[in-house]
């Protein structure tokens, strides 16, 4: 009976369009293993680790725009995953979360295994199911059971993200699926209904209109967003937004001069800290559009909000003239530093960004961007991306970062940017790299002996050098291509921007994981080279042309 029920599981969830199922071995969680490996159509991706494999999971739902579920057994198993399902649920991704359980008998009475799964996500997922031991009298449930679920992942109740299936089994765990429950016609593929005749009352004809985009928002909609004659800045995972705003904005000058006549919301957030507080000190209108998914709003700031995308109406037409001063400033950016790149010698990590952002531009290869640092320096210091590119914006740790990359990269190619201490918090993601699901991935490592983003923050200069590095910094000593190697995969040492794209060509023409470590400054060394940036663009932009 255990075997039908994990059969008619996967048998539903593959006619709604189910492809991929990642899964950790365990022996509790067996029926469902066997019914997902029973089938052709289902690709299995086999990872040893729970917390890697579920950001691995959230990678090829990222790369797919389709579910993805996650196989693990019972106990702190299903406990590992829950930083994956919290990134999941604030970036709105659609995953299925299955988590094997021991039967009601062997709850509380100490075990092995066993631990309290019931709601073990808490609200974070959009549906929670626990149907308790299959039961031939339920047969006629479990269809339904995997639809809404696979219907819930996909927004039918709102935003998209993770759901939640906790199953017990009990002994014994092999057998073999009878009949199945006579299934439905196959229905349509879930679409979130969204209204846009709210947005009627809007008018922006010939006003300044600044768009700040996020996680979540397409380069359709963005690109819609700029035959607007709105200017648009986002995030680093934004396609298509206008360059350098952040240093832009960081002279008064110009942050005084750019204040708009309304600002528009779309997904989540940029990192910039400066945005954020030129936003806050403008006060003018701030007008939201769910259609690209939530809205992140922590100042509280916006005061209307509309259903669905903005559209091309006249209504909605901004100032040309004030979009045009905006290219120019970021274009007058964009030429001083190609020219600064040529010129110098130092490698610096918003070079490693623009390398790496440039590299993929011109190949069309997605871009995975890891938190911190690298993040930030891809939304400040980089051109446009015009690559697919994805982060972990959701919760914005550095938990599973590299799983994602590899998720991301499986069976295709992919690149990564991340930090020194993320590629160590993640470290066994190395473990089964690509797996047997093929694909190129160059895992670019940003080695700056430490976590740089707190070199920037008040900690820095609130502890002696030895306290901040101990508590803050927490610079590891292991070699990083040494560490790489130890799992199997290539690792190079790169030191200048030419090093480093014959490194990516190297590692996306053959296949499987190659790992290029950077050498980069100081941390210390790294602020200074940010603050000399950005007093170079503030002289730049407020000297006439």
């Amino acid at each position: 009976m255990q075997a039908t029920f994990a059969a008619t599981l996967f048998d539903e969830w593959c006619r709604l369009g189910l492809r991929e199922v990642v899964i950790c071995p365990g022996s509790r969680s067996s029926p469902l293993v066997m019914a997902a490996a029973s089938r052709g159509d289902l690709q299995l991706h086999v990872r040893l680790d729970e917390r890697s494999a579920g950001f691995f999971a959230l990678g090829r739902s990222l790369a797919t725009a389709s579910p993805v579920a996650i196989v693990v057994t019972s106990g702190t198993a299903a406990a590992e995953l829950h930083a994956v399902v919290a990134e999941a649920d604030l970036a709105g991704v659609a995953l299925v979360v299955i988590t094997a359980d021991r039967p009601p008998e062997l709850q509380g009475v100490g075990a092995p295994q066993t631990i309290n799964q019931r709601h073990l996500y808490g609200s974070m997922v959009r549906r929670f199911e626990e149907p308790g031991v299959a039961r031939h009298e339920a047969a006629r449930s479990w269809r339904p059971l995997a639809s809404n679920l696979w219907h819930d992942a996909l927004g039918a109740r709102g935003q998209r993200g993770p759901v939640h299936l906790n199953a017990a089994f009990a002994e014994p765990l092999v057998g073999t699926a009878t009949t199945l429950p006579e299934g439905r016609a196959a229905s349509e593929p879930w679409q979130t209904r969204v209204e846009t005749t709210a947005m009627a009352s809007l008018n922006l004809s010939g006003r300044r209109v600044l768009a700040v985009v996020g996680a979540g928002t397409s380069a359709t909609v963005i690109s819609r967003c700029r035959s607007l004659n709105w200017v648009v800045v986002g995030d680093a995972t934004a396609n298509g937004t206008l360059a350098y705003f952040d240093a832009l904005l960081r002279s008064d000058t110009f942050a005084k001069n750019a204040e708009p006549d309304v600002v528009i919301r779309l997904g989540g957030l940029p990192a910039s800290k400066v945005l954020g507080a030129c936003l806050r000190a403008w006060q003018m209108p701030v007008v939201a559009f769910r259609g690209a998914g939530p809205v992140a709003d922590p100042d509280g700031l916006v005061s209307a909000t509309f259903d669905g995308l903005p559209d091309s109406t006249s209504v909605l037409m901004g100032d040309g003239d004030y979009v045009a001063w905006w290219r120019s400033a970021s274009d007058r950016v964009d030429a001083w530093l190609s020219t600064s790149d040529a010129d110098s010698q130092v490698f610096s990590e918003p070079r490693v960004a623009r390398t790496v952002v440039r590299w993929c531009n011109e190949r069309r290869v997605p871009l995975v961007v890891g938190s911190s640092m690298p993040v930030r320096d891809v939304e400040w210091w980089t051109p446009a991306r015009t690559s697919v590119t994805f982060a972990n914006r959701g919760v914005n740790g550095i938990d599973g970062v590299v799983s994602t990359v590899l998720g991301v990269a499986a069976g295709q190619t992919a690149v990564g940017l991340v930090g020194d201490i993320t590629m160590l918090h993640d470290v066994s993601a190395l473990v089964d790299g690509l797996g047997d699901a093929g694909g190129s991935c160059a895992l670019v490592v940003v080695d700056n002996g430490g976590g740089g983003i707190f070199s920037f923050l008040p900690q820095q200069n609130a502890l002696d050098a030895a306290s901040f590095d101990r508590l803050f910094a927490t610079p590891k000593r292991h070699d990083l291509v040494n560490v790489a190697r130890a799992f199997g995969h290539d690792a190079e040492r790169v030191t200048s921007s030419s090093e480093l794209d014959q490194a990516l060509a190297r590692a996306l023409a053959q296949s499987g994981l190659s790992v290029i470590v950077v050498s980069v400054p100081s941390r210390e060394e790294n602020v200074h080279i940010h603050e000399r940036l950005n007093e170079r663009v503030r002289e730049l932009i407020e000297v006439p042309n």
